[in-house]
């Protein structure tokens, strides 16, 4: 019920007028049955804009500590991510991916829509990286269509580590649903993931025509330990 509330009452409709969201292929997300929106990563406010576009529920997942924040900014962030449909998943121990995973199975087998974002982390600077096989293996269990959208320039609304967007046209982009019904029953192959993983980065960056590196985002965003400093 609040996430209906805060999606067609307060939060969408508010959203909507001061962002005027400009929006392309919106046609190709299927209006029933479970779909896999991929998403590149450019800011925060991805997932707020996703699910705000597309008419049907769109189910994120996001580390728990989202929703216990303190104070204003925390309750602020909580009603945020409730307002899109987000999950919180628990991703300290050592089955977190696996747990994200398993959430997202459970929304498409019910015949709802997963968002997932394969870099696994917000871009550094505004390029696509190399995506990880979690999508893969969603689409491969679950049998359900990708839909690839790109984000088009809320890095620049909202650059990484800053707190209030600029007041600007969100622009969004959705690609024809891409389909690996051909790889059924090969999931947990590393070669199969891989080729499905790349085929998916491969239509984000003709979607997004931003500059695709073959590294992990992650690895740019973790400084190198003092051993490695010096071992290079």
């Amino acid at each position: 019920m609040l996430y209906w509330l805060l999606k067609y009452v307060f939060l969408g409709p508010l959203l909507r007028v001061i962002f005027r969201p400009q929006v392309e292929g919106l046609h190709h997300v299927p209006a029933t049955g479970p779909v896999i929106l991929a998403s590149n990563h450019l800011s925060f406010s991805d997932s707020i804009f996703t699910p705000l576009i597309v008419p049907r529920k769109v189910t994120f997942v996001a580390k728990a500590e989202y929703f216990t924040g303190k104070g204003v900014k925390g309750w602020l962030t909580k009603m945020f991510f409730v307002g899109t449909g987000t999950i919180p998943v628990d991703r300290s121990g050592g089955q977190a991916a696996r747990a994200a995973l398993d959430t997202q199975l459970t929304v498409l087998r019910a015949g709802g829509i997963a968002g997932i974002y394969p870099e696994g982390t917000r871009s550094p600077d505004g390029r696509l990286y190399r995506g990880k096989t979690g999508v893969a293996r969603l689409a491969l269990e679950s049998g359900a269509p990708v839909v690839p959208v790109v984000m088009l320039n809320l890095d620049e609304i909202q650059p990484p580590g800053t707190i209030i967007p600029k007041l600007a046209r969100v622009r969004i982009r959705f690609g024809p649903p891409l389909d690996f019904s051909r790889y059924a029953g090969l999931s947990g192959g590393r070669f199969v993931e891989r080729a499905v993983t790349d085929e998916i980065m491969y239509e984000l960056m003709e979607l997004s025509g931003r500059e695709y590196v073959d590294v992990y985002a992650q690895k740019l965003k973790t400084p190198p330990t003092p051993a490695a400093s010096v071992a290079a």
